[in-house]
């Protein structure tokens, strides 16, 4: 089994925020993060693919088709956007990385195989940076 990996980047704002909960709550809860005027992040992305090389070419996966994947489904839905407000996909969710990672993992794994020159290959982990010292792994 091999392992490879494609790394994006984008910019958004987000909100942690429980609509639920009063302002004071929220604050003791996500401190600066509900901001009620949104912060941003540079996140950094990168997602592994996990299959058998193919006797033909070598490789799992095309990372030209991958890249491209991963732009038009989530890179391009997230870039300079405010997440709590313009990502379709997160509307009525808590904008956290956890929560916002599993929604990426259900948009990408079963589209990968449609890209992938193993036709097996799964998605096997992805990794999330909200900062260079916080992120999250998934692995559905």
């Amino acid at each position: 089994m091999v392992y490879v990996c494609r790394r994006e980047h984008f910019n958004a704002a987000h909100r942690l925020y429980n609509p639920a909960w009063s302002k004071e709550k929220n604050e003791e809860v996500f401190g600066i993060c509900s901001n009620e005027y949104y912060h941003g992040h540079n996140f950094e992305l990168i997602v592994t693919v996990k299959g058998t090389p193919q006797a033909d070419t070598g490789c799992v996966i095309d990372l030209k088709k991958l890249s491209k994947l991963i732009r038009e489904e989530i890179i391009d839905k997230l870039d300079h956007k405010n997440i709590n407000i313009e990502v379709d996909f997160m509307q009525g969710k808590i904008p956290s990385c956890e929560v916002l990672i599993i929604e990426i993992w259900n948009i990408l794994a079963p589209k990968i195989s449609g890209v992938a020159y193993d036709k097996q290959a799964q998605l096997h982990c992805i990794q999330l940076f909200e900062t260079k010292n916080n992120f999250v792994e998934y692995y559905g």
